[in-house]
């Protein structure tokens, strides 16, 4: 391969976008002040501040003060999730889906230990939940649903619409991380019907340390953190207002470019699976899916190996979620999936980002099959057992079952 390394790490960060660089630039004298401030530079700041968030609240469609700026995705699903419990009554019940980002699954799992109930529903072969499924989950006691809008790993599209109908048909608020989707998919929030809805800056062209929680109007949420009260009593802590400003100027961008770039994206995206086939590698999920992630598993091949191969043939790529420390355990995802014991634990995950270019997939496509034969001691059969690298994959399913 070429010397020039290929990046196919975007649902784990983005690069930050020159136009973003520049919104951050533009603002930043009057920005490094404390918007919290009553003097003339606060007051600047402030303004500043309510700028940006007003152009966020309008490229998702909602109110500006819908929306509650965080630090990131995890801390929106944090605050979400444990913001409604701390209201709710004991013993309350609170359904997820399986393939939950940790963001969600840990408080959850947090909340079970404090004698919350939760319910964690399966998703199958294909990676999406059972609309009647989630029906049948609901309880009186239920006072909070989170599903996932785009799976962060094999990238499957859940119904949230269609989920949200039916949580608030029940009277069940609805939550959903939606994180990987405004790249690739609309994010209206009347739309979608949503309460509650995290995103995350850096994974759409913005800074890293930004995110929100679109809270609806109406919708009692409890503090997580205890401080100056910011953001309406919802978060408090000092907001990061250049980070803010580059938040907008990149979701302003994803929506505007979005119908353009989601099917080149799933072109090429379609474009590396044929390649990962004549690799021997299966496609982990079904349709309907992100339009920019392939999560792949290899015959005879463990994540780990294709990984550190392919990053020493110049092509970035993970083995999963990048938000568990650099873990390479088996994946909680693929685990849902089902598949027997002897299923992958482990998958690779190519994400195209909005750069990536028609040269750069068929370069990828071209290394591919020779990198899984020389793991395979030369042979280029694509037929075998799979690798499961530390036989720790039931332990994940193990974890599901105790929900």
């Amino acid at each position: 391969m070429n010397s020039q390394r290929i990046y196919l790490d975007n649902a784990a960060t983005t690069t930050v976008r020159a136009e973003v660089l520049d919104a951050m630039r533009e603002v930043a004298a009057d920005a490094e002040y404390n918007p919290s401030s009553l003097h003339a530079e606060g007051r600047r700041a402030r303004a500043v501040l309510e700028d940006a968030r007003r152009r966020v609240a309008a490229a998702l469609g909602a109110f500006a003060n819908e929306i509650v700026f965080t630090a990131g995705g995890t801390e929106a699903d944090n605050l979400a999730i444990a913001g409604i419990a701390a209201l709710a009554p004991s013993g309350a019940h609170l359904v997820a889906c399986a393939i939950e980002h940790h963001g969600v699954l840990a408080p959850l799992e947090r909340l079970r230990e404090r004698g919350f109930e939760v319910t964690l529903l399966p998703v199958g072969r294909s990676g999406h939940v059972d609309p009647d499924a989630f029906e049948a989950a609901l309880r009186p006691q239920t006072v909070l649903a989170s599903v996932m809008y785009a799976n962060n790993e094999i990238g499957t599209v859940q119904p949230v619409a269609r989920l949200a109908a039916i949580a608030r048909e029940r009277g069940v608020r609805f939550h959903t991380d939606a994180v990987q989707a405004p790249a690739w998919l609309p994010v209206d929030v009347g739309r979608l019907g949503v309460d509650l809805l995290s995103l995350s800056a850096h994974k759409l062209g913005g800074p890293k340390g930004v995110g929100l929680l679109y809270v609806r109007r109406g919708v009692e949420l409890a503090p997580v953190l205890d401080g100056g009260g910011q953001e309406s009593g919802r978060r408090s802590g000092t907001q990061n207002v250049p980070g803010i400003v580059g938040f907008a100027r990149a979701i302003e961008l994803a929506v505007a470019e979005r119908q353009q770039r989601a099917p080149v994206a799933a072109a090429l995206r379609d474009r590396l699976e044929e390649a990962v086939r004549a690799a021997g590698g299966r496609i982990n999920g079904g349709e309907p899916r992100l339009p920019n992630v392939c999560n792949a598993s290899f015959w005879g091949i463990d994540a780990p190996q294709m990984l550190i191969a392919l990053d020493l043939a110049g092509v970035a790529v993970s083995a999963g979620s990048a938000c568990t420390s650099g873990s390479l355990e088996p994946s909680h995802v693929l685990a849902a999936l089902g598949g027997g014991p002897d299923a992958p634990a482990a998958g690779i995950r190519f994400s195209l980002g909005t750069q990536t270019s028609e040269l750069e997939v068929e370069r990828v496509a071209a290394t591919l099959p020779e990198v899984a034969g020389r793991l395979r001691g030369g042979s280029r059969e694509t037929r075998g057992d799979w690798v499961d690298t530390d036989r720790t994959a039931r332990r994940w399913r193990e974890k599901l079952e105790q929900f």
